[in-house]
């Protein structure tokens, strides 16, 4: 016969604490760029496990190994970026986060670290600390421009999203809100809370791109735009040598794939050329044309003034030596 005290459930244990890897109150940009290059940040787990829209996870790999010298860099300080309103607006999204939950929140000004001493890669720099409330613990700040804002029209994007699990995960805490200020003046605040399957996955995943990290190997490129940029970074010049890849069964069947997916698009191409000059030729000199799935039209632009430099040089020759900079080439990729 089972004791009564056998079947009292036992108590689930605290998580541990995050541990204070270093104190930011105080700490110039660049040396808490070089902090963040010893880890996985909350900002970082989405490209690191290949699901941010804006950086791949080639990318993110040559910033971690100090690669990234030649990648274009942010200004915080242009008032043209995001990054420069993201800042300059993250205080009044925590005001009025408390100004309509009742929630205070404070600055932590550290970068923290798992408590895990397996993953002493996984930090986190939270926005703020929610005190007083027992269902809530983080508040994650964001603005969104009128572009960015169509990514939360079905709620917290997905990046976002894993960022939040990557923090919740460093800091053993259970819940989180995102305070989000769209095209500056609606304000959302989304809940998410803490779930232990994600987690799991997601350390599993961030752990192979840290594998990438620690061998130096650089992760595969995945087509975006993002992995183009990284990829001239990395190998920003040729050297002459010959490969023969032959024999390499895979890569030889890669590059036939490459040679039937630009035949195919060069015939679509020609095709769309060709219903394009038909609608048009129907069109004629009228501006606008209705279909029963959709419309098009067909304007002139304004006229434009434009500087002739061919001969302004030739009045000014001596501008072109005065004036003259030298733009660095790059490789093309040519198919021969």
């Amino acid at each position: 016969m089972n004791h009564p005290a056998l079947n009292v459930p036992l108590p689930k244990p605290k998580p541990k604490i995050a541990l204070r890897l270093v104190k930011t109150i105080d700490l110039p940009r660049d040396d808490w760029l070089t902090v963040r290059k010893q880890g996985i940040g909350g900002s970082d787990a989405a490209a690191a496990v290949g699901l941010n829209p804006y950086k791949s996870q080639l990318e993110l790999w040559l910033e971690k190994t100090g690669r990234d010298g030649n990648l274009p860099k942010i200004d915080p300080h242009d008032e043209e970026s995001p990054l420069y309103w993201g800042n300059m607006l993250e205080p009044i999204v925590a005001a009025h986060y408390t100004k309509r939950t009742g929630n205070r929140v404070r600055r932590i000004n550290a970068v923290l670290q798992h408590p895990d001493p397996s993953l002493p890669w996984m930090l986190a720099n939270i926005d703020r600390e929610v005190t007083g409330a027992s269902d809530v613990q983080i508040l994650e700040c964001k603005t969104a421009g009128i572009n960015g804002a169509k990514l939360w029209k079905e709620g917290v994007p997905e990046y976002v999203q894993l960022q939040v699990q990557h923090q919740l995960a460093v800091t053993g805490k259970a819940a989180a809100d995102v305070a989000v200020l769209l095209g500056g003046q609606h304000l959302e605040i989304h809940r998410i809370e803490r779930d232990e399957t994600l987690i799991t996955r997601l350390i599993e995943l961030e752990m192979q791109f840290w594998h990438y990290v620690e061998t130096d190997t650089p992760p595969p490129a995945d087509g975006s735009d993002s992995a183009e940029t990284a990829l001239r970074c990395l190998y920003p010049e040729d050297k002459g040598q010959i490969l023969d890849f032959t024999a390499e069964r895979n890569l030889s069947a890669c590059f036939a794939d490459l040679q039937a997916v630009r035949q195919a698009i060069a015939e679509q191409e020609k095709l769309e050329a060709q219903l394009k000059q038909t609608l048009q030729q129907a069109i004629g000199e009228a501006s606008r044309a209705d279909f029963e799935t959709g419309s098009v039209t067909w304007k002139k632009s304004k006229d434009s003034v434009v500087m002739d430099m061919t001969r302004l040089l030739q009045d000014q020759p001596d501008l072109q030596q005065r004036y003259a900079v030298t733009k660095p080439g790059s490789r093309r990729f040519l198919i021969i």
